[in-house]
This record gives structure tokens, C-alpha cells and sequence, in this order.
């Protein structure tokens, strides 16, 4: 304290006799009271409450620290590498990771409670969860019954009842199918529901507080998580329930803590969702009871309120797909009739009858949070209340809604359910409006409306008229210019006035490489939606798009296609089964002789292993001789080496009717696919087995009209003697006498060896040499 603040005089200390006397006085009483009454009564103002925080109390700090170093263990499990089967067979990888996860879970027993709400335990918890087999699992959800309602709704322990609901799937499912872990052999008597059993009695459990728990920003997820193991028939298969599961805030946490799956190596089944899965009959009716639930005991106006809430929106969003999923939602008086604001009654009791426009259902087209279930009903609303609701809600409003930064997504949405008359009506409403959409960036509207025409197949044409009147490309002759001015996402005049046409990729490679690309000639993820959705139309529709690929320079088209985000235009093209194959042939021989600049790069070459899977034998082999020239520059590539080893250039210079014959075989056995193979040494064979065993014959064919030499004869015996013991290692269960192959890789050194020059030429080198 500075010395001006000082005060003179003694120090008056606070003095606390004055108030001892009282307290003493207070607690004498008390004191005689408590040895008058019985030792086993506590007063009730004596319990300590339990904090909130910690409702079962606090980890001991041992037990936090030894679960810390288990937490550092999975976590350097879940990110190694995975085992590989090559090893040594008496040595089992999952042995140690079992022992320790089995100490783990002997140390967690009667402390689960207290581990889940801990903030730096539950975390530990998660990540085991994802490596317990199922009689794990139902003694873990058995040891938490009975507290459940506390445990999602708190902080931390909610998390953990969400893993254990999302890694629960499986468990049902195979349940279900009658498939039952074997139970080992305890002290502890009594029954251990199934994993079924326990899920329902959850259910039954969280039925009451269901209303209040809909409002609760951590019971929420969990019960998001729930409903999808309860039903997941179309909800689970949809992307928005599964980003809807945690919020943005809890997805960018769970996040930092690295990849949470399964440590052992045999085991996969928790890296995503099957919607394919069963569930049993009582999981339908458990989910139909939530909904009931919800129904009876919220009013239109409380069921309203829920879709402006942040908490409750989401959870409403996938209680109607849950509703829309088990036929309800077309009752006059169900959830979607609520929200809809009696439009599905209507539809019921007065169908000829068009109702006003409600300020309620025009606020959720513009609210960034209730948007969403709006986006949900106009895709699972009944068709006769989506007519109404298309009629009362966007038609004659598609001008303003199309370049709202909210509602644009809904119009979206609403264009996937469009009947041929419906969008010739839109495309009329909105040929003025194209251009500001356009420039407004909204293009979700656009390729909406271009993927439901080629659903329909109908109104191809005017679609067409309406993508180039959007990019003002009124001449048939600007129309080359289609792809360039798509994937900017600027109109035609826009665009010559920007100079994009006079970059090369050269320099914007140059230029990408410095950091100092123009976000405005990069191409953007819309445009190029855009263009692969114009690729689908039907054959005189989607030439529009081909042809103005046709009409790139070919230095423009490789760097088309070693963009990330352009590149996936010519994935499409070669995908589209409306695409002439004609068209796709002159793309793949247009690119002859420019392979090796194509490929050197980390996109392009994926784009080059397309073009190769798509080219028949006789294609493959222009490709091929085009690049022998370029083979050191291949070598020397990191992204080209692949292609390069693919191709197998080595093989076509030595023995180039074998590569030919190889090259069909791999052509027949793909059929007309055209997925990118395998970067391997040859192109996959239909039947390797057989590939294997016939291969040494055909070679052996071609050589006995010369005399073996010395090196062909020790591999040769080597070669035999390993034939011969893994002929002998063949099961005998199996009719079919099973051979094992060598090594790949040693393959392909005997025949480098075999394919090395004569004894001429070796003896020509050494005179050389001497």
C-alpha cells in the first residue's frame, strides 16, 4: 500500500470474542439436544447436500490418475497403425489390449456413477466404450439403471449415455438375430437383462420427464441418440440427424480428442452407422410412445414454440422423421399437424379449400434455427399438404425466397417434391430472377430444380435455357464458354471483363503456390454441383457441358483436372450413363501425350487412373507408348510413379503381347466399370487363383526353347520347394486342394531377373568393361 494511503494509529484487529460467547451460547443447546436423542439419528440440515456438479461425489485422485494413464493408452491404440496379418501367427495383437482393458474395467466396477459425471474420467469412458464387447456393455448400462434422468442432463455424463446409445446398435442388432455373448462365470447372483431389455427399461425410465427433458441443453443429444437406436429405419440414413447428434461446440471438443474407435484389429464395427441394421418390434413402439408422449402433453402453441428453441429444434426435427417413419404424421392432431398449423386436418375435412398464409409458418422460412424443420416437413408432409403448402407458401414468392440467405435452402428443399407442372411453373416464375440469383451466390434453388428435372425427365430443355440465361450466354457460340463461367460462378460478360481467360495454369499454379490466388478465379464447390448435376440430364441436354470441355486447350483442361474441387466435373462424366461414350473416348485420347503432366500431381493422377480404368486394351497401349518417352520423368514424379506402376511400362517394353494379353484380361474381368483401380504392380484379374497358377506354364512355354541358366534354376528350385510345403500346409477339410502364392513382391523381382538381357549381351558388357 503506498504510504499516503496509510492511516496513523495502532492496527484495530477484528476481534471475534464478542461473537464467540453467542456461538457458544447457540451451540450449547444443540449439543445437549444431540446426546438426548438416539446415535442413528442425523438431522436432515447435517447431510451434506450433494453438488451438482458431482450428484454421486467425487473420484478419488488415484483413480483419476490411473485413468489418466489409461486414457493415454487407448489413445495411442486407436491411433496406431492397423496390425497387420503378416506376422507371426502364435502372436495375438488383441491378448495385451485385452488384459488391460479388462484391469481397467475391474478397477471401474461400482464407481461408474461417480467416473461418468467426473469431467476428465467421462472422456475415459467414451473411449472405452467403443472397445467393450457386449456382456461388457449390459453390466456397464445395468450399473447406471435407476439414475439415468440425473445422468443426461448432466455436463459430462450425458456424453457418456450418448456413446453407450450409439455403440449399442450393434449389440441390438445381433440380439436380435439370436447371437448372445457367452456370460462367465461370477460370485454374483442374479439375472442380467439383455442389452433389449435394458434400452426399453431406459425408455420406460425417461418416459415421464420426457416434455421436460425435450428442453434440457444436455438431455437433448442423448435423446437424439436414443431415438436413433429406437428407429432407425430413415432417420439414421440421413446425414442431417447425424450431424444433429452434438452440437458445434461439443463436435469441435470431441474433436481434439483424436479418433475414438475400437483397439482391437478385428474389429470395425463402430465406424459408422448401419441404417440397414434390425431392431426389435418393441424399439418401434418405445419410439411411438415418445412421440405420444410429447403429443398428449404439449399444447399446438408448445409444440410451436419448440422449433424457434436452439435445444429443442433438432430434437422436434427428428421426433416427425420418427412420426413420418412409423404413418402418423398424416393423422388430423399429430405433431406435423401442429406445426403445419392444421394444414393436414384441412387437407382431411375441407380439401378444395386453400387456407391463408400463417405469420408462424412465413417466420420459419426465415429463421436460421426453425428453418431446418421446415425443411424437414416440406420433405416428409403428406402430398395432398404439400400441394397447399407449395400453393399458399412459395408460389408467386419464389422471386424473394430464391436470394434469401435463409430461405433459399427451404425453396431447395421443396424443389426435390416438384410434379412436372409444379416446376414448368417455377422455371417460369423465376426466368427474370436467374441472373440475381446468380450473383447473390444462391445456387442451391438452380441444381435443385436441374436434379428434380432429371428425375422427371421432363422440362430438360427449358432448364438448359435457364442455366445459360442465368450466365447470360444468349449465343449458341458463348456456350463454350459454359464450364468456365459455371465453376466462377460469374456471368459470360463478367467473366471475359475479370481476364480469366487470359491466366494460364502455369501462372496460376505460380501464383497458388505463393499464396496469392484471387478467390475470384478459383473455381467454386457450387458451380461445379451445378455442372455435375447438368452431366445427368439426357443425352441432347447434358452435351451442353461436354462440349464446352471439348473446347478447353489442353492446358486448361489438365488444370480442370488437377483442381480438387473442378476435377470431380470429370468424375461425373465418365460416372453419367447419359454421357456418349463416344464423348468419353475423344476426352481420354485427347489427353495423349500430356499424361505425365497430368499425373504429376496429387488430383491429377486420380484423374489419370479414370481415364485408364475407362480405355479399353487398344486405348491402354496408345496411352502406354506415349509415355515411355517420359518414363524417367514418371520415376522421378511422386504422384506419377503410381500411374506409372500401374501401367506396368516395364512389362511392355520386354514382353509386350504378354502386357496386351494382361490388359484385356483386366478389361473383361471390370466389365464396363470404371472405378479407379488399385495402384499395384498389374490390374487386377477376375480369378487370381487361377491367374497365379497358369502364369509360370505360360512363361515356362515361352521359354523352353532356350536352355535354362543358372539363375532361373535356383529360383526355379527355391520356387518349387515352397510350392511343395504349402501344398502340404492345405487344410484337409475342403475337397479342393488349396495352394498358397508367393509373394507378390518376389514375383516381380524373378521376373525382372528373367527379363534381363542374355548371355550375350552380359558377355558383351564385360568386354566392354574390360
Amino acid at each position: 500500500m503506498p504510504n499516503e494511503n496509510r492511516k496513523r494509529g495502532k492496527k484495530h484487529k477484528k476481534t471475534q470474542e464478542h461473537n464467540q460467547p453467542s456461538r457458544d451460547t447457540n451451540e450449547a443447546p444443540q449439543n445437549a439436544e444431540h446426546h438426548n436423542r438416539p446415535s442413528w439419528i442425523v438431522p436432515a440440515q447435517e447431510l451434506e447436500e450433494p453438488h451438482p456438479e458431482a450428484p454421486f461425489g467425487y473420484v478419488d485422485p488415484d483413480i483419476k490418475a490411473y485413468f489418466r494413464t489409461v486414457d493415454d493408452q487407448i489413445r495411442t491404440w486407436q491411433q496406431e497403425r492397423p496390425y497387420e496379418e503378416d506376422q507371426a501367427a502364435d502372436l495375438d495383437p488383441n491378448e495385451a489390449k485385452r488384459i488391460f482393458l479388462v484391469a481397467a474395467l475391474s478397477e471401474m466396477s461400482e464407481k461408474e456413477k461417480q467416473l461418468a459425471t467426473d469431467p476428465d474420467c467421462s472422456v475415459v469412458l467414451e473411449r472405452m466404450a467403443h472397445s467393450m464387447d457386449d456382456f461388457v456393455r449390459r453390466v456397464f448400462l445395468d450399473s447406471l439403471s435407476g439414475s439415468y434422468e440425473a445422468l443426461i442432463k448432466h455436463r459430462f455424463a450425458s456424453h457418456v449415455c450418448q456413446t453407450l446409445f450409439t455403440v449399442a446398435a450393434d449389440t441390438v442388432s445381433r440380439e436380435t438375430k439370436g447371437i448372445y455373448p457367452s456370460i462367465p462365470d461370477s460370485k454374483d447372483k442374479g439375472e442380467l437383462r439383455t442389452l433389449t431389455r435394458l434400452i426399453l427399461d431406459i425408455c420406460q425410465e425417461l418416459a415421464p420427464v420426457f416434455t421436460s427433458l425435450v428442453m434440457d441443453p444436455f438431455a437433448s443429444h442423448v435423446l437424439r441418440a436414443l431415438l436413433l437406436l429406437l428407429s432407425p429405419t430413415n432417420s439414421a440414413a440421413s446425414h442431417k440427424a447425424q450431424s444433429n447428434m452434438r452440437s458445434k461446440k461439443s463436435s469441435a471438443w470431441k474433436a481434439r480428442q483424436g479418433t475414438m474407435k475400437s483397439v482391437f484389429a478385428d474389429n470395425k464395427r463402430y465406424d459408422h452407422i448401419d441404417s440397414t441394421r434390425s431392431v426389435p418390434n418393441e424399439f418401434r413402439e418405445a419410439a411411438t410412445r415418445f412421440v405420444r408422449v410429447l403429443k398428449s402433453e404439449l399444447s399446438d402453441n408448445e409444440v410451436r414454440a419448440l422449433a424457434a428453441n436452439k435445444v429443442a429444434s433438432p430434437l422436434l426435427q427428428l421426433i416427425l422423421e420418427v412420426e413420418a417413419d412409423h404413418g402418423e404424421s398424416s393423422l388430423p392432431g399429430s405433431l406435423m399437424d401442429h406445426v403445419l398449423v392444421g394444414i393436414i386436418t384441412l387437407c382431411r375435412e375441407k380439401p378444395d379449400e386453400q387456407p391463408e398464409a400463417s405469420d408462424y409458418l412465413v417466420t420459419l422460412l426465415r429463421d436460421p434455427t426453425s428453418s431446418h424443420l421446415l425443411e424437414t416437413m416440406v420433405s416428409r408432409c403428406p402430398d395432398p399438404a404439400f400441394t397447399i403448402l407449395w400453393a399458399t407458401y412459395f408460389q408467386g414468392k419464389l422471386a424473394r425466397l430464391a436470394t434469401h440467405p435463409v430461405a433459399n435452402f427451404v425453396v431447395a428443399k421443396a424443389a426435390e417434391r416438384l410434379n412436372p407442372t409444379q416446376l414448368k411453373g417455377a422455371l417460369e416464375e423465376l426466368e427474370s430472377s436467374w441472373n440475381k440469383i446468380i450473383g447473390s451466390a444462391r445456387t442451391g434453388v438452380l441444381r435443385a430444380m436441374i436434379d428434380r428435372a432429371c428425375t422427371l425427365r421432363a422440362h430438360e430443355k427449358d432448364i438448359c435455357q435457364a442455366v445459360c440465361n442465368a450466365f447470360q450466354l444468349f449465343q449458341p457460340k458463348d456456350r463454350s464458354h459454359l464450364v468456365s463461367c459455371v465453376l466462377v460462378l460469374k456471368p459470360f460478360q463478367e467473366y471475359l471483363a475479370t481476364g480469366l481467360t487470359k491466366h494460364s495454369s502455369e501462372d496460376t499454379q505460380q501464383s497458388s503456390k505463393k499464396g496469392n490466388v484471387d478467390d475470384s478465379k478459383e473455381p467454386k464447390i457450387q458451380g461445379a454441383l451445378i455442372l455435375q448435376s447438368l452431366l445427368r440430364l439426357n443425352e441432347p441436354h447434358c452435351t451442353m457441358v461436354t462440349e464446352s470441355i471439348k473446347s478447353l486447350s489442353t492446358e486448361d483442361l489438365i488444370s480442370l483436372s488437377q483442381n480438387p474441387i473442378s476435377s470431380r466435373v470429370i468424375d461425373v462424366l465418365f460416372d453419367s450413363e447419359t454421357v456418349p461414350f463416344k464423348v468419353k473416348r475423344a476426352l481420354v485420347m485427347s489427353l495423349i501425350g500430356h499424361y505425365h503432366t497430368l499425373v504429376d500431381d496429387r488430383i491429377g493422377s486420380r484423374v489419370g487412373d479414370r481415364c485408364w480404368a475407362f480405355a479399353d486394351p487398344y486405348l491402354r497401349e496408345k496411352i502406354a507408348r506415349s509415355l515411355i518417352v517420359h518414363e524417367q520423368f514418371l520415376a522421378a514424379s511422386y504422384f506419377g510413379k503410381f500411374f506409372a506402376r500401374n501401367i506396368n511400362l516395364y512389362l511392355l517394353q520386354r514382353r509386350p503381347d504378354e502386357w496386351k494379353e494382361l490388359q484385356s484380361q483386366s478389361k473383361s474381368s471390370s466389365g464396363s466399370t470404371i472405378s479407379p483401380p488399385a495402384p499395384s504392380a498389374t490390374a487386377p484379374m477376375s480369378n487370381p487363383d487361377d491367374a497365379e497358377v497358369s502364369r509360370p506354364s505360360k512363361i515356362s512355354k515361352k521359354r523352353r526353347g532356350r536352355p535354362e541358366d543358372e539363375i532361373d534354376a535356383v529360383f526355379n528350385a527355391n520356387l518349387g520347394a515352397m510350392t511343395k510345403r504349402t501344398a502340404v500346409g492345405a487344410t484337409g477339410s475342403s475337397d479342393k486342394l488349396v495352394v498358397q502364392k508367393p509373394d507378390q513382391g518376389l514375383q516381380d523381382v524373378l521376373g525382372a531377373i528373367r527379363a534381363a538381357p542374355s548371355d550375350d549381351g552380359g558377355r558383351g558388357k564385360r568386354q566392354r568393361k574390360s
